[in-house]
């Protein structure tokens, strides 16, 4: 009876401790094992017996040899001689270039005098923007270059000499920077995708020689050159290899044509002949006949040719791309209907079923909102007009892209139409009735469009009816775009124009910079732009409205002595923001990164360093949109008031009618002010109803980089809107007052509870 009780309780432990007397047994077995296999080698009592000849000391003293593989890593401390200077570490601006990373393909063109104006300009318009990089090398000097195009120029026409200079340049500046170098002439047609593909299908590792194998005249039968005529491809190993030979090869070796001078070298010394196939991958090439029909070029070696020669004039290299082109066009639109019957296929055996096939088929579903706010509206439009227009009116005028883009949906509406239906009927579009479009995050843009349609049959019958169809154009491959190099070590000169109604806050604004930028010794300036009324100007000595501001400034000046803060005084009656900016950027020298600020703006130091990151210097200006906080009045009506609220950027908005804060370098602004100068002539009453966005907008060419910013933040104020300036700007700047009030809910409230109290 007692056993059973002491069973029963142990019952639950059981597994356990069968697992632990397993995994001790187990344990004992392997130790046993390992001690025996230690010991196999049995040696007699006494002192150590001698290493054997050849044997490293370190394997007669028990410890892993130099080859042996089983070794404990240690860690060596770091130890840094006190007697020599300390050497600070150089990194290097990208991590490829630290961790020896190349890129992939360098191409070279190799022209001359008579088609450097012709078939080197149609290399360059058909092919030249899909290689990464891209030169033209030319034994000729002083050639006035053609728009777009990086030319090389050797100064000796020479065929031979012209190809040892670019193997000789090509080796010095790219040879430690490209893995592959293709090398071809102008009068060649190349598909610029086979060859990118052809490359990373091939390993970098051997010395590589492939083109068109030609044979040698009177030469060996074994030994093969490649035509140059057709291009060819080498290997970074190959072409480091090479160029020692080459001066040799020079002097050496007698030879009209350049390609077999090159291909004669290359077997001379390196021992390496030309291949037209290599580790699987063909390179396939085509001889174009005089004469020859391109658009009826059916044949599979010209469809699958990397390359096409002879081109003998511009003509033919378009035709040719052209029909490429729509070739490469065919073989994708044939991988999307192949995808996509493999996509309903596969669906169908789903748990879904049919039903989950998405329309269009391969592209993302759309996108499913979860409540009421993330609903993503349709904006109507017609042929005319739109009615969702980025000012907020609510109708304007279809124009630019907008237009060409809506002509474009309908036209291809059209033709689908007429693709599905012919040959029994045939489309035509009378009128567009609605359209209706959206941006979906997820897919592209959508468009839904009744169309007014004249359908005719094929006895020549027609009728009129009213269609609606659906089309997505959708988000295509994601490109980085290259940027310029920029640091954050850059020198930000803020500029704070200054009137008489803005004097309230400028004890903040010099508080929070001294705060945020002079506590923490952050690269910044601060200039002073004080903007007197002409009656103002004339009551300076006896009294000065800023005199204020310049005490303020000079107890900043005390305190931090190695500070100082100038001042530009102005007097005007328009404080015009281009003709305040000319005076500044007189004052300042070519290179200086101006910050042009508000005295609302709170200055902190992670947006100056998003201000140096955005603006680069003959690239891009910085125009960033602040976040404008609303009246506190309204918001909480006597409650908890935004300093206290532990939500960031809750009780506000983003304010896209000022655009009183941008970054720009002052080389940038010379030259699109000089534009400008040379457009208005001597009419100085239109800079009046300008801006700085404006000039860049107009008369740069630079990107204009607008985004919001979370670190802008300023608080409600209501602004003075100066009704002298233009009727733009002033609309612009009531407009930010009204907004900057409340949102719509609470101004809702604050009528409502108006219209309670009115009641009552």
């Amino acid at each position: 009876m007692r056993l059973g009780a002491v069973l029963s309780a142990l019952r639950p432990a059981l597994p356990l401790l069968l697992g632990l007397s397993l995994g001790c047994s187990l344990s004992l077995l392997r130790a046993s094992w390992s001690h025996g296999a230690a010991e196999e080698r049995c040696l007699a009592p006494g002192p150590p017996a001698p290493p054997a000849r050849g044997d490293p000391p370190e394997a007669a003293e028990g410890r892993p040899g130099p080859g042996h593989e089983d070794f404990r890593p240690r860690i060596v401390p770091y130890y840094r001689d006190p007697n020599k200077p300390y050497k600070k570490v150089l990194r290097t601006r990208y991590i490829q270039t630290e961790l020896g990373f190349h890129e992939r393909l360098f191409v070279a063109v190799l022209t001359s005098k008579a088609t450097l104006n012709t078939l080197a300009v149609a290399v360059n318009k058909t092919v030249a923007h899909h290689f990464p990089r891209l030169l033209y090398f030319t034994g000729l000097r002083g050639a006035k270059v053609p728009h777009g195009m990086v030319l090389v120029a050797h100064g000796d026409e020479r065929p031979i000499w012209l190809m040892y200079e670019t193997m000789n340049y090509i080796h010095q500046h790219f040879g430690s920077d490209y893995d592959w170098f293709y090398i071809m002439q102008d009068d060649a047609y190349t598909q610029a995708e086979q060859v990118k593909a052809l490359v990373t299908h091939l390993s970098i590792n051997q010395d590589v020689y492939l083109g068109r194998a030609e044979e040698f005249i009177g030469g060996d039968e074994q030994a093969r050159y490649c035509h140059g005529g057709f291009g060819y491809l080498l290997s970074r190993s190959l072409l480091l290899k090479l160029h020692p030979h080459l001066d040799s090869c020079r002097n050496e070796i007698l030879s009209v044509r350049p390609d077999e001078w090159l291909g004669r070298c290359i077997i001379d010394f390196l021992g390496i002949t030309c291949v037209s196939q290599l580790q699987g991958q063909h390179y396939r090439t085509y001889e174009l006949a005089k004469n020859t029909e391109l658009e009826k070029e059916e044949e599979e070696d010209f469809q699958a040719a990397l390359a096409v020669h002879p081109v003998s004039d511009m003509t033919l290299m378009y035709r040719l791309h052209k029909q490429f082109s729509r070739i490469q066009l065919d073989r994708v639109y044939q991988e999307i209907q192949d995808l996509q019957m493999q996509i309903r296929n596969l669906t169908a055996l789903t748990p879904a079923g049919e039903a989950g096939v998405t329309w269009p088929v391969g592209i993302n579903a759309p996108f499913l909102p979860k409540s009421r706010f993330e609903v993503i509206s349709w904006d109507y439009f017609t042929e005319q007009h739109l009615f969702s227009c980025p000012d907020g009116s609510p109708k304007c005028e279809l124009s630019g892209a907008s237009k060409a883009d809506v002509s474009e949906i309908i036209e291809s509406a059209v033709e689908q139409l007429n693709r599905l239906y012919q040959p029994l009927l045939r489309f035509s579009k009378r009128q567009l009735l609605n359209g209706y479009r959206r941006f979906d995050p997820t897919r592209g843009m959508e468009y839904t469009l009744d169309l007014l349609l004249e359908a005719a049959t094929q006895k020549g019958h027609s009728h009129v009816l009213a269609k609606r169809v659906s089309l997505v154009r959708p988000l295509s491959k994601v490109e980085i775009i290259p940027m310029p190099y920029v640091t954050e070590a850059t020198r930000v000169q803020l500029v704070l124009p200054l009137t008489v109604q803005d004097l309230d806050f400028v004890a903040n604004f010099l508080d929070m910079f001294a705060m945020n930028t002079l506590d923490t010794h952050d690269n910044a300036l601060l200039t002073l732009l004080f903007i007197y009324h002409p009656y103002d100007a004339q009551r300076v000595g006896q009294m000065d409205v800023f005199a204020g501001v310049k005490a303020m400034v000079g107890e900043l000046e005390k305190r931090y002595a190695d500070v100082k803060i100038p001042w530009i005084s102005v007097k005007t009656e328009v404080p015009s923001q281009v003709k305040l900016m000319d005076i500044v950027s007189k004052k300042h020298p070519v290179d200086t990164l101006f910050f042009l600020a508000s005295v609302w703006t709170e200055i902190n130091m992670e947006f100056l360093n998003r201000c140096r990151m955005n603006t680069i210097s003959n690239w891009q200006v910085f125009f960033p949109v602040h976040f404008q906080e609303f009246n506190p009045a309204l918001v909480y009506r006597g409650e908890q008031t935004a300093s206290s609220n532990t939500d960031f950027l809750r009780d506000g908005h983003f304010d896209r009618h000022s655009f009183a804060e941008a970054c720009f370098y002052n080389s940038d602004y010379m030259t699109a002010r000089t534009k400008l100068a040379a457009d208005i002539l001597d009419r100085d009453e239109v800079l009046e109803s300008m801006e700085v966005f404006d000039v860049f907008l107009h008369y740069s060419g630079l990107h204009l980089f607008r985004a919001v910013e979370p670190g802008l933040v300023q608080k409600y104020t209501q602004r003075s809107c100066n009704p002298r300036l233009s009727e733009e700007l002033y609309h612009r700047c009531v407009l930010s007052n009204l907004e900057g009030l409340a949102s719509r809910s609470h101004l809702a409230m604050a009528l409502f509870e108006q219209e309670q109290a009115n009641s009552t």
